[in-house]
């Protein structure tokens, strides 16, 4: 293939300009629809041959048609697409422009009669409403901010800035880089020695004394992740609400019970919204200070998003999960965190997917093929397996309308040695729209095999090489390792199972 620069080919025509225009435009609509940044395919192309890769600005002389490459750029360009070269400069071979794939279910019209469900009206029903259906504030606080998440894309720029501030996007931070921020932010640390048998009830290791002191049981110095998120935790306290003592411990320090359901008096003080709104800003700043923006996106592309590089950076796998979802240019995410039997503590659901179970209560009939709920269930079961299956494609009804998941979950314990799941997945459909394919088609054809396959199958060759190429250009590694089992229908609640053969809670 010969490219050139010149504006008149030789024949009189103008092909270059034509070419550089076709490529271009189909460069830049790729990228965008994989939600790309010109930085970010640089460093991409980069990682594929430093020597040859282009420049940002190069990049950008492309997309506007004002320059051409050679077949070496190019090549570099379309590997990281998962593309032939030939495909830039093929007319014909139209990209997509409706992005209609699955999207998150949304209320499109307002509630009637709209009177009933003014603000003042709601101000008065509200603390009652709670009373009678046994839910605390506090959960009540934490599900109105899951939705303010969903809402934002978990996107919180002056939180990202005040963290990016005090740690210089420095990462990995160390324990004593932590403390010289803290100290540099006129904050002192007041070892303690706390009783053994309150640390393994998960009640708090450390909390703030207003207004410039962090408590924290000596204990933590031997758990370098727990307390390094304790410090960050409580800096971002400092440092957002200038150390006012109107915080309570860090949520992860918390009973299950008491983060996740409604074990605590019901009702709603104003008090409960300001503690958990605090307790989220805290957490999330946490998240930003411990793994900053631009370097933490770099090394889940370098990595392929692989949950376990929180061992190198000396934090949580929770903590990497969550960040994933606030820091992908890709927004289709959900995450959840999740004790026995079935208490959701956290739950973030970017893309919309619906619950395995209640998170202000543990509903009695859960659907058992949830890759979380099978790995809180199999560890506890007399026949569990010993490695069970970490990663998993799941097609699951939404409004009539089968959608395809990918999630990678893990066993863990938390600080205070309690079993817990944590998993973090996307919504496979837009990336393949991203990618000029026809999702539902495939979305669709799933289905249709795992309902004749008694509910679980394996994905077609052609499917499973479409979803291999979303997996290469997300960079997402544990998509493409999750072909290597059968994928799952799932639902929302067993009673309503859509399985031609109801699953039942037998699991089968």
């Amino acid at each position: 293939m010969n490219f050139t620069t010149r504006h008149e080919s030789d024949a009189g025509g103008p092909v270059a300009i034509r070419h550089g225009q076709l490529l271009g435009s189909r460069l830049r609509g790729l990228r965008k629809r994989n939600g790309i940044t010109l930085e970010q395919l640089a460093a991409r192309c980069s990682q594929l041959d430093p020597a040859q890769s282009p420049s940002i600005s190069y990049l950008s002389m492309l997309e506007t048609g004002k320059r051409t490459p050679s077949p070496v750029v190019l090549s570099i360009i379309a590997q990281v697409f998962g593309r032939e070269p030939a495909w830039f400069l093929d007319a014909s071979a139209e990209l997509q422009t409706d992005a209609t794939a699955v999207a998150p279910d949304e209320v499109t019209s307002a509630f009637e009669p709209a009177f009933l469900f003014t603000p003042e009206l709601l101000r008065a029903a509200l603390p009652e409403l709670l009373f009678q259906t046994g839910t605390s504030g506090r959960s009540f606080a934490q599900l109105l901010i899951r939705v303010w998440q969903e809402t934002h894309q978990n996107d919180f720029p002056e939180i990202e800035r005040a963290a990016e501030t005090a740690g210089e996007r420095v990462m990995p931070l160390s324990v004593d880089a932590l403390l010289a921020i803290c100290k540099r932010y006129g904050l002192s640390i007041r070892w303690i020695d706390d009783d053994r048998r309150r640390l393994n009830r998960g009640l708090a290791r450390a909390h703030f004394e207003t207004p410039d002191t962090i408590v924290v049981s000596a204990r933590l110095r031997k758990h370098e992740a727990r307390l390094k998120y304790e410090l960050a935790f409580f800096l971002g306290h400092k440092i957002l609400h200038l150390g006012d003592g109107a915080i309570g411990a860090s949520g992860a320090d918390r009973e299950p019970d008491a983060a996740g359901s409604a074990a605590s008096t019901p009702g709603l003080a104003q008090r409960d919204a300001l503690i958990a709104w605090r307790e989220f800003e805290c957490s999330s700043f946490a998240g930003a200070l411990l793994c900053p923006r631009t370097p933490f996106r770099q090394m889940l592309v370098r990595e392929r998003h692989a949950i376990d590089i929180y061992r190198a950076l000396g934090v949580g796998p929770a903590v990497v999960m969550r960040r994933m979802t606030a820091v992908s240019t890709y927004r289709h995410w959900h995450f959840f965190d999740a004790y026995p039997p079935g208490i959701l503590r956290t739950v973030y659901r970017g893309n919309g997917i619906s619950l395995p179970w209640g998170n202000l209560s543990v509903v009695p009939d859960p659907c058992p093929h949830w890759a979380v709920f099978r790995l809180l269930r199999e560890r506890t079961a007399a026949t569990a397996v010993k490695d069970p299956p970490t990663s998993q494609l799941s097609v699951m009804q939404a409004s009539g309308v089968p959608r395809l998941y990918a999630c990678h979950s893990l066993m863990t314990r938390d600080a205070a040695g309690a079993e817990r799941v944590l998993s973090v997945g996307i919504d496979i459909g837009p990336a393949l729209a991203a990618q000029g394919y026809d999702a539902q088609e495939i979305i669709d054809q799933i289905w249709q095999l795992c309902q004749r396959g008694s509910g679980a199958t394996t994905i077609p060759a052609a499917s499973a090489a479409r979803i291999q190429n979303v997996a290469h250009v997300l960079r997402i590694g544990w998509v493409a390792a999750a072909l290597e089992n059968k994928a799952r229908i799932i639902c929302s609640r067993s009673a309503a199972c859509p399985r031609d053969q109801c699953c039942g809670l037998d699991g089968r």
